[in-house]
């Protein structure tokens, strides 16, 4: 007879059924049940992230800190409690380990508190299994912040450090590395020898090691005092042993004695002047580059070491730093954090040297750095902007027109309309660099839609978008021809730009008055420009110059009247009826109020307005000189030819010479 055909096996159950089981095991009335749960859930989301979020969303944290809860509070087998408490323990850090969201469902359950009582628990697996998920929450910056000067927290923080448990150990230095944040907190942990534990835990294990390595870095950072205190002798050659540490087998360990170097050289430049040393840093990190554990953090590691120190900028040239950067965006395609820290640490090496530039552009790098502008992540859109910024910082280049083409405007005009405002600002910054461009190139620019975008930017409720929004206009309008302005101002409007020289921020003040003094740099036509609409420009920069008392605004302010200044009489007389109002009171004028400034920049400000002002073939200048002298500013002219300041001195010379000149009504 034939065989009967077999029938198929049923089909699995769908997942989400199979996770809700789960869940609902997690409430059985027996303990041996719970336990298994407890097992398989652990199992299920360790390393997963997806897991976690599906377990999360079904309400897994609950009744795990149920479990807890009740486990903790004692029950008939003793055995059996204690293997439900670091089960579930466990469960609850695999949650936080790595996971926001894990940690911030924890934190809601409550069971933050549970486990911190644990920590003093007869059985060393449940302390053990307690602190290690407490460290794993430590880890996030959704963690509460502990407060070392309140009541006995300190004590508690050193029986922490005194435990003979790795773990509990690791968990107090997780917990500084977390919440040490101030100078006076550095210092009390500093006085209560918090350090000098923290010191001996750099012979232990390797987590103690990583663990006291993090520790000492924050309670180091930006601290010269404790520094010094940390150098100490009694400390036992602290400084070599962390030195030593760089040379671990282990290169988690080596990554962080090099970022504790870093915080101490960073902070206190005076303790780690060796040449030696600092070579050693760099060729390190470049090392750790090609780990895969920690090859992510090293490039941000070496941009702490860089930058903005133009001496470490030149070791780390001569190391051939660029190269060996480049080099790893060419083997690509690379995880988003290690391309993230990459461009910034080659953003960092071009921040000061034109030959980091140079180097950086022979090698053909860019168009590694055009393609991050497009990555999914906002990160490495943002590190791609700081980059450009600093590779265009280079008069050279810009001269040549160099970043003014489609490749990097097109990309740089859309990262404009980011839905993440810090990548916004990297945009803007970089826009506001490469649009200074010295030849005519910023057409290009402006039909890809970019001017548009800033002046909607420049209307932003965010006061940071605004300000670097009228920078980048501002520097947009440097050296362009009078038929590019009125581009601009017909899609800013007077109205607009008018609202912004008076905006509640003083630094788009600034700004905007620096972007109208552009505007009307140059010749006749230009002028007109705070003329039109009854003079609305003009207008409002008088009323600035009147109000204002910010330094920086007054001498944008008056470097705008000193060009309108340069024009003909009806522009002379304008700026004379601005600074010298007929209905004002007898009080100091403004401007003798700007010559008997502290601020040279203000006073130089102030002098070439005069300049222009008293020009003597004016036909008016006899008339304005007139009422300089009445209103006593001839005479400070007079007090101001030594001044202090050449640039002043020069300027105020000329004005009173010319002065004299228009006052006798000779030529």
């Amino acid at each position: 007879m034939p065989a009967s055909a077999s029938s198929p096996p049923p089909p699995p159950p769908p997942t989400n059924s199979r996770h809700e089981d789960l869940i609902g095991r997690l409430s059985s009335s027996s303990t041996h049940a719970k336990l298994k749960a407890l097992r398989d859930l652990k199992n299920q989301i360790i390393g997963n992230r997806t897991k976690k979020l599906c377990f999360l969303k079904l309400g897994a944290v609950p009744p795990i800190t149920s479990i807890l809860s009740s486990a903790a509070g004692g029950g008939d087998d003793a055995e059996l409690n204690v293997s439900l408490i670091i089960q579930s323990a466990a469960a609850i850090g695999s949650f936080a380990c790595g996971f926001d969201d894990g940690v911030k469902a924890v934190l809601d359950a409550g069971v933050f508190n549970i486990l911190l009582s644990l920590i003093s628990y007869p059985n060393d697996k449940v302390v053990s299994a307690a602190a290690r998920s407490l460290k794993f929450i430590y880890q996030s910056k959704l963690a509460p912040r502990y407060d070392f000067l309140q009541g006995n927290n300190m004590e508690f923080i050193q029986s922490l450090l005194n435990s003979e448990n790795e773990n509990v150990t690791g968990l107090g230095a997780s917990i500084i590395t977390h919440s040490c944040q101030t100078n006076m907190q550095q210092k009390a942990l500093s006085d209560t020898g918090i350090i000098k534990k923290l010191i001996c835990m750099l012979g232990g294990s390797v987590t103690q090691k990583e663990a006291s390595l993090e520790s000492l870095a924050t309670i180091l950072k930006g601290n010269p005092d404790v520094i010094l205190k940390f150098m100490e002798p009694e400390n036992g050659g602290a400084l070599g042993t962390v030195n030593e540490l760089t040379k671990d087998k282990n290169a988690r360990t080596r990554l962080l004695a090099c970022m504790c170097l870093i915080v101490i050289r960073n902070s206190s430049p005076s303790c780690l002047q060796d040449l030696r040393i600092k070579t050693k840093l760099i060729l390190i990190l470049l090392e750790l580059l090609e780990d895969d554990q920690v090859g992510d953090e090293a490039p941000f590691a070496l941009s702490s070491l860089i930058a903005e120190k133009e001496d470490l900028q030149v070791l780390a040239f001569e190391a051939n730093v660029i190269d060996k950067l480049v080099n790893h965006l060419r083997k690509g395609p690379l995880l988003s954090r290690r391309l993230e820290g990459i461009l910034i640490a080659l953003a960092n090496m071009c921040s000061r040297l034109e030959r980091c530039r140079d180097r950086l552009l022979s090698l053909e790098a860019m168009k590694f750095v055009t393609d991050a502008l497009s990555q999914d992540s906002g990160e490495v859109r943002a590190a791609a902007c700081i980059c450009l910024k600093n590779v265009s910082r280079s008069v050279k280049n810009l001269s040549a027109g160099l970043f003014m083409n489609e490749n990097f405007v097109v990309p740089l005009v859309r990262l404009l309309f980011d839905d993440l405002t810090f990548v916004q600002v990297s945009a803007l910054d970089a826009i506001s660099n490469i649009v200074v461009d010295f030849l005519a190139h910023k057409k290009i620019f402006m039909q890809c839609g970019g001017v548009k975008q800033l002046v909607q930017l420049s209307k932003s409720m965010d006061s940071t978008i605004r300000v670097k929004a009228v920078c980048a206009l501002r520097n947009l309008t440097f050296l362009v021809n009078d038929q590019c302005k009125e581009e601009i101002l017909s899609e800013l409007t007077q109205l607009t730009l008018g609202s912004l020289i008076c905006d509640p921020e003083t630094c788009v003040q600034e700004q905007s008055l620096s972007l109208v003094r552009n505007l009307v740099d140059g010749p006749l036509d230009s002028i007109q420009h705070v003329f039109a609409e009854d003079a609305l420009l003009l207008h409002a920069v008088g009323q600035q110059l009147q109000s204002a008392s910010k330094a920086e605004v007054l001498i944008q302010g008056m470097y705008v009247f000193t060009n309108v200044a340069s024009g003909n009489e009806v522009h002379k007389e304008a700026v004379m009826q601005e600074l010298f109002p007929p209905l004002a009171n007898d009080s100091e004028s403004v401007m003798l109020k700007f010559l008997h400034s502290d601020d040279s920049r203000l006073r130089t400000a102030a002098v070439w307005a005069l300049v222009n002002l008293t020009f003597p073939s004016s036909s008016g200048a006899f008339g304005r000189v007139m009422k300089l002298r009445n209103a006593g500013v001839v005479s400070q002219l007079k007090n101001m030819v030594n001044d202090p300041c050449l640039d002043v001195k020069l300027r105020a010379r000329t004005a009173l010479g010319q002065s004299m000149t228009s006052d006798d009504g000779s030529t």
